[in-house]
């Protein structure tokens, strides 16, 4: 990433003014969540130290903790002062590692918390969450307690001691709660907690030890604390090769970390969120489960991974999503699991959810959709594979090709759109501009006989009949701008990518004309709605933050290379405390609405300060 033109570059990574955590009937505000994880699974941190959510053994099972979910059912693990206190909270910086720093009128205490990085080299647990206490100044009451809810909340733990160590265990499952100079635990019949003092100068460590089908290993505090230490020199050592530069660096290294901590390491694979059902809207019914990898999000992930310098993850998720792919070719799934399945039944839990948000679901029904603009988007991500120098193998190149033919016969289908509407199939616009990319990125392959050649007059035939369709159907000269879908007067967001993917270039009238409608009819200052309901009203669903950076991006490839810092200053001023960000925010509130952190929010924002960047050059 090179160096952008002026801008502010507020970042709010770094410490954060102490602040009283809050929470409502046992809630914490999403925006209060900060998250943790190792490349196998992810935490959500709450601002007064409980732990909220958290899947073990992977990202995608069910959870241990999920307190987010329902606070009286859910399970958490809470660690705070016993008195009432303040809290600032920072990553450690270029880590994922978490400290938070609460402030009594007794003294001071910092908490860092970790999921542990396991070196290969000794005996370890097979899941591990380290959290270590420091005295800073004065005597803090403290208090903690480890409530497992396994398999969310349905199945209560048998709570026992193994040489003296407290365990939990349900069926495959069993937790050891390790505790060192961190009082005495106690059990009760579905929990293990303590109550210590924590004086200046002191330090205690408490270590969840998991294990799911083999032997539970019991660590020794020695081992915990070495762990710890060496997971936070991995992670800094992975940030310091990451290429970015310009006033946003803090923002897009942040973005870049919580990136990583979606990747699924032993497979690759990118998940969306790290969590399951948060609301879209508070109270409502839009709840869904994210922790799968979406073939919509490829293309902007490869990019990302390649403007970071990141190839290995690069090459990683490239040949996940062609092996994922491959087992339902030609056709594709809209998202898979991150072993690369498609099996995902969506099903809802006895779960309260979120502030009363329900119902809970896990699993994807959207799976079965129809999406058509998956195909653009592979083909694109295959095409800025190639581009960088990645291999095509033979069967690869063979898939890609037929891929292009499959294009040729659906491409006239309605479809559910980028949205995953649940309604009635439509002719949706961005959905017929992939398929475009997609025929365009095949041609282009050919061209430099990358993939095979043999259709690629048929492709050429279909390109322009999807370009005539769209702009004969899909074009509103009255409003000048393209449209949601064929024949219709809405507005969406998604069109932008009309344009951040290439189906027209920037100084095209008809792209300038749409992306002056959406700043028309979608923009609110920094927010960006996704479409306006049929009726007119935005609804109650916050502002899609992806879809402000997109704006951003694409005022950036129209020379409007100001307006695009400017936006960019205000979208990053909106992350929370720890640089993170939602799928949504309440524009009204600043209230985060949706799974966190979201990939796509920060795939944006990496892709926005690049092109801004490359403008200003």
């Amino acid at each position: 990433m090179t160096a952008p033109p002026p801008g502010s570059g507020r970042t709010p990574t770094g410490a954060d003014t102490a602040q009283p955590p809050v929470r409502a009937d046992g809630y914490a505000p999403l925006r209060d969540y900060a998250v943790i994880g190792d490349g196998r699974c992810a935490a959500l941190v709450a601002r007064d130290g409980a732990v909220d959510w958290l899947a073990w053994p992977d990202l995608d099972s069910p959870a241990l903790f999920a307190a987010v979910l329902d606070q009286a059912r859910g399970g958490r693990f809470l660690l705070q002062p016993d008195v009432p206190c303040t809290a600032a909270r920072r990553y450690l910086p270029g880590t994922n590692v978490l400290q938070t720093t609460f402030t009594t009128a007794h003294g001071t205490v910092r908490l860092t918390d970790a999921l542990t990085l396991s070196d290969n080299l000794s005996l370890a647990p097979g899941r591990e969450l380290v959290r270590r206490i420091e005295g800073l100044a004065g005597s803090v009451p403290m208090r903690w307690s480890v409530q497992p809810r396994f398999e969310y909340g349905t199945r209560a733990p048998l709570i026992t001691r193994r040489a003296g160590v407290p365990m939990a265990a349900s069926g495959p499952h069993a937790v050891a709660v390790c505790a060192w100079n961190a009082g005495e635990p106690q059990c009760t019949h579905d929990s293990v907690t303590a109550r210590f003092r924590t004086d200046a100068g002191t330090q205690g460590l408490i270590a969840l030890a998991y294990a799911h089908q083999e032997p539970l290993v019991l660590p020794a505090r020695a081992e915990c604390e070495d762990r710890l230490e060496k997971t936070t020199a991995t992670w800094r050592q992975w940030a310091d090769h990451r290429t970015c530069t310009g006033p946003w660096r803090d923002a897009v290294l942040r973005s870049a970390l919580a990136l990583k901590l979606l990747v699924f390491a032993p497979s690759g694979a990118v998940a969306a969120a790290a969590t399951a059902s948060l609301p879209e809207e508070l109270g409502g019914r839009r709840n869904w489960d994210y922790r799968f990898s979406w073939i919509r999000d490829s293309a902007f992930t490869l990019d990302a991974f390649l403007k970071l310098g990141c190839a290995p993850e690069a090459t990683s998720y490239f040949w996940w999503l062609m092996h994922a792919s491959q087992l339902t070719h030609p056709r594709l799934h809209v998202l898979y699991r991150l072993d690369g399945g498609t099996r995902t039944p969506e099903q809802a839990l006895p779960l309260s959810g979120y502030q009363g948000s329900a119902p809970v679901r896990v699993g994807n029904a959207a799976a079965g959709q129809v999406q058509l603009d998956t195909y653009g988007e592979l083909l694109q991500t295959a095409w800025l594979y190639a581009a960088a120098g990645g291999r095509l193998d033979a069967d690869i190149a063979r898939r890609l090709a037929e891929t292009a033919d499959f294009i040729c016969t659906v491409w006239r289908q309605p479809d559910a759109g980028i949205w995953e509407v649940r309604s009635e199939p439509e002719h949706f616009t961005q959905s017929k501009m992939m398929c475009w990319i997609a025929l365009d990125r095949a041609l282009d392959l050919a061209g430099r006989q990358l993939i095979p050649d043999r259709h690629s007059a048929r492709w050429r035939r279909e390109r322009q009949a999807i370009a005539a369709f769209v702009d004969d159907r899909c074009f509103s000269p009255r409003l000048n701008t393209y449209v949601r879908s064929a024949d219709s007067n809405a507005l969406d967001a998604g069109l932008l990518l009309g344009l951040l993917h290439g189906y027209r270039a920037p100084d095209d009238s008809r792209m300038r004309g749409t992306v002056a409608a959406i700043q028309r009819t979608l923009q609110d200052g920094p927010y960006v709605n996704r479409y306006l309901r049929p009726d007119g009203l935005t609804g109650t669903e916050g502002a899609f933050l992806a879809c402000s950076f997109w704006l951003a991006e694409a005022l950036a490839l129209c020379g409007r290379v100001d307006e695009a810092a400017h936006l960019v200053d205000r979208l990053v001023a909106l992350a929370n405390d720890v640089g993170l960000f939602s799928e949504e925010v309440d524009p009204a509130t600043g209230m985060f609405l949706g799974n966190l952190p979201q990939g796509l929010s920060h795939l944006a924002l990496i892709n926005a300060a690049c092109a801004i960047g490359e403008a200003a050059r």
